[in-house]
């Protein structure tokens, strides 16, 4: 049976009452096709508290200037959450830190025995996410050496042998999540131009004269304090002037 039109008319001031009041809360709306409005939640910028490692993954953003999104993104995508996950290559953990690499990541951070120990293992991935960004310089290329290795990716560099369907994948699905720009395609990132002649510089340099371009970020002294990732909106993937980064804590030396 019809309503009373006085009753529709009731209920479109009420729908465009409650779509004022969003409108004013600032927070995007997304409107059904009967006219009634639904907040979208603002994007996150930290670990909500009810994450059960949100106080390691603070912990570890603040250590290595890296966003807490980044880390809780990553560790969702490689494990699922299982503390006890281990890949068919051996991969580790929460964050499936590779042996050989937990092993060099605890002697440099002083990480406890257990590489499955739930906070160990986060600073290890959050500490390897963070060298990967320093010798890459961009979100694809630090998430395609995490997932294949940075040999691995620097062989795609140099060769441009496609990386494994499976980190191609792994790198469309998180790049927009971190904020790096959308994926127009999954074989991020493009493959190098071929070398031109007409490109190489007129004087040789000696190879004494610069440091090796394959120097490792790892390599270098732990405790040097290092610039913040530059922070970019997960919305539009455009510059901020604000940022989601703490200064890295100055880490003990070697042991």
């Amino acid at each position: 049976m019809a309503r009373p039109r006085h009753q529709h008319a009731s209920g479109r001031r009420l729908t465009a009452r409650r779509i004022a009041l969003l409108l004013l809360s600032g927070l995007p709306l997304l409107v059904s096709p009967d006219g009634t409005a639904f907040a979208q939640p603002a994007p996150a910028t930290a670990t909500p508290a009810s994450h059960p490692y949100a106080a390691h993954i603070a912990e570890a953003a603040q250590r290595f200037g890296i966003p807490e999104p980044w880390i809780a993104a990553v560790l969702r995508a490689e494990s699922a959450g299982d503390v006890r996950a281990i890949s068919s290559a051996g991969a580790m953990g929460l964050m499936q830190v590779m042996p050989a690499t937990w092993a060099e990541l605890r002697a440099r951070y002083r990480l406890g025995r257990d590489p499955y120990d739930p906070r160990d293992n986060i600073l290890a991935g959050a500490a390897y996410l963070r060298e990967m960004w320093d010798r890459y310089g961009n979100v694809a290329a630090m998430l395609a050496a995490y997932n294949a290795g940075p040999a691995r990716y620097d062989d795609y560099l140099a060769t441009g042998r496609a990386l494994p369907a499976e980190t191609r994948a792994y790198v469309a699905s998180l790049v927009p999540v971190l904020g790096g720009g959308l994926a127009s395609d999954p074989a991020i990132p493009a493959t190098p131009p071929v070398p031109d002649w007409r490109d190489a510089p007129l004087f040789v340099i000696r190879s004494g004269d610069t440091q090796t371009a394959d120097a490792r970020p790892s390599e270098a002294q732990s405790g040097d304090a290092r610039t913040p990732v530059p922070v970019r909106d997960t919305a539009d993937a455009e510059p901020q002037d604000g940022s989601l980064f703490v200064a890295r804590a100055s880490e003990a030396s070697t042991p």
